[in-house]
């Protein structure tokens, strides 16, 4: 009886993880829920997924139902004989040879399909935009449009978007006739849209997206890429056709310099003392082209930065430029990352933070 007990109590502590998984699969709200498409892309695969889901639900029942029942059936008894075998049985044999092997037709034949549907090249209404993975934010160039960004891609509804996917390090040594160190594995994943797709060094891997509706989606790399893998979010902004022309001609607009006051403090560190040009890009300002960190001339213009990670207000901005690395984990002394500008180079000064947040916050 004791071991029996031990058993039952082992089992009663092997079971309270399976709860717990239970419980969390049970959100409301779940803004990266496979099971709740939203584009056309993710439908197809929602439908593939579904189809196969059943057949394996009902195979599961059957299989369990039967042994269930043989179990029933021919358990030992007083005085009961021996069952009678089915070894050699040929109608048996073949038939739960072809049984499986029908099934995984079945099921092979939509999931081919479906592959080769969703990676095909779209021809039609095609928007193309460059993705490329840092350490640890997204940046998307608009090749067709001219303009760029990071950590949230506006795409206009009803509109493929043809993704092609790169990994990039710009702030570590490139190798002889690169351009750009190739970076590490990310992966692109916005789970309401389309199904994951790996972003490999030296290597451009493509993706189609598609939204029906305007709103907001939520994804993330899915590929550990070190130290901030878990912190690399991003953000997909759908919009009507009008307000994305709209949020182009905004993205088109070089920064302006400001006229006075703390805000024209904050530019004169931006592109002189604090060295921000050395890393980042600056539309309108001279020699900040760099690819290291963000491109910021509409910083204000995004909800989020750092990856997606923090709302954009003066505050978190201020606790941003204070300490980098205690927001979010890098390695900014081996190239990863933002420096701390008060211990290192500069050392800015609380003061000059202040100038410099009332600078970014000019940049809608």
């Amino acid at each position: 009886m004791r071991r029996v007990g031990g058993r039952v109590r082992r089992l009663r502590w092997a079971a309270i993880p399976a709860v717990f998984a239970f419980l969390a699969s049970c959100a409301s709200h779940a803004p990266q829920d496979t099971l709740k498409p939203d584009g056309p892309i993710a439908h197809k695969e929602y439908n593939l997924f579904l189809f196969v889901f059943i057949i394996a639900t009902v195979v599961f029942f059957l299989v369990w139902g039967l042994i269930a029942a043989t179990v029933i059936r021919h358990r030992h008894r007083p005085g009961r004989p021996e069952p009678v075998q089915v070894h050699g049985n040929t109608k048996l044999e073949i038939g739960w040879t072809l049984v499986p092997a029908v099934l995984l037709v079945l099921v092979a034949f939509p999931t081919i399909v479906t592959i080769f549907d969703v990676a095909k090249e779209p021809t039609k209404n095609v928007l193309p935009v460059e993705v490329y993975g840092h350490m640890w934010w997204w940046e998307y160039r608009y090749p067709t449009l001219g303009i760029s960004t990071a950590n949230e891609l506006h795409i206009p509804i009803n509109t493929s978007i043809r993704l092609s996917l790169r990994t990039i390090e710009p702030g570590l040594p490139a190798a002889k006739g690169e351009d750009f160190a190739t970076g590490v594995i990310h992966s692109f994943w916005v789970p309401k849209l389309a199904g994951k797709q790996d972003v490999v060094p030296g290597r451009v891997n493509k993706l189609t997206i598609k939204a029906s509706e305007p709103g907001t989606y939520k994804g993330q790399c899915v590929e550990y890429c070190n130290l901030s893998h878990a912190n690399m979010r991003l953000r997909v902004v759908s919009e009507t056709q009008g307000n994305f022309d709209a949020w182009t001609a905004q993205q088109r607009k070089p920064v302006e310099k400001p006229a006075g006051g703390d805000a024209a403090a904050g530019y004169a560190l931006f592109t002189g003392r604090a060295t921000c040009i050395a890393c980042h890009t600056m539309q309108g300002v001279q020699g900040a082209t760099a690819r290291v960190g963000p491109n910021l001339t509409h910083l204000i213009g995004r909800e989020t930065f750092a990856g997606a990670m923090f709302d954009i207000t003066p505050e978190n901005l201020n606790r941003w430029i204070h300490d980098p690395s205690a927001m979010k984990p890098m390695r900014p002394d081996q190239g990863t990352g933002m420096p701390n500008l008060t211990k290192t180079g500069p050392h800015l000064t609380d003061a000059e933070i202040s100038q410099l947040v009332a600078f970014l916050t000019t940049l809608k």
